[in-house]
């Protein structure tokens, strides 16, 4: 890790991750030829864009500019001007973040202030406010990366091509009080990334469901939930009219019918888990699949590689991904779906 960030490369793509994993993303980007540079906590160089994205990126932008060092108004200004000559009419979606790190949060403040001041700068017509429309309305997300050491980078990515359109790949979701623990909030982050999710009257199988946070969550949006786990649920999930709770084994489980939706977030060891959600794909047991796989201390990236060979090649799942998202910690959500 260098001493101090290092600015990108314009034309290169810079990217977010979890502090601590940058190791492991430069890994990820140099087993794909992508010719990484490390610049800083949380932030990562590439030479392009991979294909599949790497797993251990929260948010990727190819870079517009590297803005010199300079008061407030002189960024301002420069990012204003980076942002004018990108090629295309659409809307704009602007964002501000920094590296999720201990240098890089204090400078939240310092980044909402040049968001605002470059906004201020740009035709009003061409800013889309509503983000959650900016795939539809092929926008392009346009980053400011204010990073420790006088780093400040301009990036964008099309909205549609977005691992994420949350700032800098930090989503945030709330925990519901009654939720029984942090699960609740991977789950709804891995769903808010979907194209839709599990709704009213869907038949959803959650393995290792105790004590029922994504259970929880699956019921509060009207679908039915078969809950596998030998451990008992919260009560008023044991109780629940849309609720099944069959106390065994989620590898020695059999459905009695196929399932619209299979979620597993067990601890356990990766390539086993990974072995079971390749049965039920096999089985045409599920349509829709999304999974939390934890991962060892080490050998993350070899783990991974046979995590997707199993899923794809064993399973027959399709439209495979692997992300490690926000609420994440040393493990990555995959999804994916298979035809019946």
């Amino acid at each position: 890790m260098p001493a101090q960030t290092q600015p990108p490369v314009a034309g290169r793509w810079l990217w977010t991750c979890r502090a601590g994993f940058e190791s492991h993303l430069f890994e990820e980007l140099a087993w794909a030829g992508a010719a990484p540079r490390l610049l800083g906590d949380a932030l990562v160089e590439s030479e392009r864009s991979p294909s599949p994205p790497p797993a251990f990126a929260r948010a990727g932008y190819q870079v517009v500019a590297s803005l010199p060092p300079g008061a407030p108004e002189v960024l301002a200004e420069a990012a204003a001007r980076s942002i004018g000559v990108l090629p295309g009419a659409g809307p704009w979606v602007l964002q501000s973040f920094t590296p999720d790190s201990p240098r890089g949060n204090p400078l939240a403040t310092t980044a909402e202030a040049l968001e605002a001041a470059v906004k201020a700068r740009l035709p009003s017509e061409r800013l889309l406010e509503d983000g959650g429309r900016a795939k539809e309305s092929g926008a392009r997300l346009v980053a400011l990366c204010v990073a420790p050491d006088g780093v400040t980078v301009v990036g964008s990515v099309f909205a549609r091509e977005a691992l994420s359109l949350a700032p800098g790949g930090r989503r945030r979701m709330r925990r519901e009080v009654e939720s029984p623990s942090r699960a609740a909030m991977k789950l709804e982050e891995a769903l808010d990334g979907l194209a839709f999710e599990p709704g009213r009257g869907d038949v959803c199988v959650d393995l290792g469901a105790a004590p029922g946070g994504w259970t929880q969550r699956l019921v509060a949006r009207g679908a039915r939930v078969v809950a596998v786990d030998p451990a008992k649920l919260m009560p008023e999930l044991a109780s629940h009219g849309r609720v099944k709770h069959v106390q065994e084994s989620a590898f020695a489980y059999a459905p009695e019918e196929p399932a619209d939706w299979l979620f597993c977030d067990m601890a356990w060891r990766p390539l086993e888990v990974a072995q079971l959600l390749a049965k039920w794909g096999r089985r045409g047991w599920a349509s829709h699949l999304v999974a939390n796989i934890k991962l060892p201390m080490k050998d993350k990236n070899p783990v991974l590689v046979r995590v997707r060979h199993t899923l794809v090649e064993e399973g027959g799942w399709e439209g495979l991904t692997v992300r490690q998202l926000y609420h994440d910690r040393d493990e990555v959500t995959v999804t994916a779906h298979r035809l019946r």
